[in-house]
């Protein structure tokens, strides 16, 4: 296997922190913090890269909050300026290790994603009579940081590169605490071993990606699934054979363990594809696709608070009908024309009248 060498110079390159700026910036560049930072860009890159050639870059304090969808994830923000260091990151470092990604995993990858996923599983679901889908439980947390050093330093051989990966998996802020125990553990090893990246950053997703590859090979290689397919941590075999599928759960389950990580008891199940099966938001039956119940009840919840923040005048149109649209392209992956119908119909926005005296 190929080790990558010299990347440091790249990394560095003035118009690398700039490219990376321009890509952390995308959606955000009207927030106080992104507003500060541009209004000296020039100076606050040069000072960026002054840190990292003198390794004197230290990453800041995580913000972090809870979301409920659909389950409680602990999100961290991390300060723009080390967004920014992120990105010139992935910049110089995704080029290396995509091309041994599988063709069939899908997230954090560009011209990849979740309704190309959704396809991918549709073309699967319809031609096979049974799909074992997984969830890797609680994986972002779980995921331990001297695997993932090592699997990194299967391809970069870059000693500065190699410092500024570990300063910013060593300054993971602490996640939802797991203490799973494996094969030669004793009663520590669980606390003694760090693990848990933040969910929110850029670096945890491609180091996601990273950190299950190898299994992604191992299902293609030694197991020989002709279908199988990934997004983060949910995957999915499908077969005719149920045997084949049973004899899969345990071999899949021994290879996690070598990453000190469990597939979800509950969810991962082997179930026939005309009963449909869950994926990405949506659920596939053989004819038709719908909604997930529980992402309408979440998207109709978030369209009261829209209508409630138009009325108190707390959000603008232009916001409003970027939601809008997105969830409208959300709804067009599945048979939702009725529903659409319904939905927008019912959607009114409307400010309340001023009076003078």
């Amino acid at each position: 296997m190929k080790r990558h060498g010299n990347l440091w110079p790249q990394v560095t390159d003035f118009s690398n922190l700039l490219l990376a700026a321009r890509r952390a910036q995308r959606g955000k560049r009207f927030c106080n913090n992104v507003l500060k930072f541009n209004h000296e860009l020039e100076r606050e890159l040069l000072q960026l890269q002054q840190e990292l050639l003198t390794h004197t870059y230290q990453p800041g304090p995580y913000r972090t909050f809870e979301i409920f969808e659909p389950k409680r994830r602990l999100i961290s923000a991390a300060p723009y300026r080390d967004r920014i260091v992120h990105h010139v990151l992935c910049n110089i470092i995704n080029p290396i290790f995509d091309p041994g990604f599988i063709h069939h995993s899908y997230a954090n990858r560009f011209g990849f994603g979740s309704h190309r996923a959704l396809k991918k599983f549709t073309s699967f679901a319809r031609n096979s009579r049974y799909v074992f889908q997984c969830d890797i439980r609680r994986y972002f947390p779980s995921i331990d940081h001297e695997i993932l050093k090592s699997l990194l330093r299967r391809k970069i051989k870059c000693k500065p590169t190699l410092n500024l990966l570990d300063v910013i998996i060593d300054n993971s802020n602490p996640q939802e605490p797991v203490c799973d125990h494996f094969p030669g553990d004793d009663l520590l090893t669980p606390l003694q071993r760090r693990h848990g990246l933040p969910i929110g950053n850029l670096t945890s997703q491609f180091f996601a990606n990273v950190y299950l590859n190898g299994f992604d090979h191992f299902v293609k290689r030694d197991l020989k699934a002709k279908q199988y397919l990934r997004y983060m941590d949910d995957f999915a075999l499908f077969s005719d054979d149920l045997g084949f599928l049973q004899a899969a759960r345990p071999k899949i389950e021994a290879h996690l363990s070598q990453l000190r990580l469990k597939i979800h008891p509950i969810k991962s199940q082997i179930v026939e594809t005309r009963h449909g099966a869950n994926f990405v938001g949506y659920r596939v039956f053989p004819n038709h696709i719908r909604i997930r119940s529980s992402n309408l009840r979440r998207a109709r919840q978030h369209h009261r608070q829209l209508q409630a923040g138009y009325q108190a005048g707390t959000s603008d149109v232009q916001s409003i009908g970027q939601s809008l649209r997105s969830w409208a392209a959300h709804l067009n992956h599945a048979d939702t024309w009725r529903l659409q119908q319904q939905i927008f119909s019912q959607l009114v926005f409307s400010q309340p009248a001023f009076t003078s005296d």
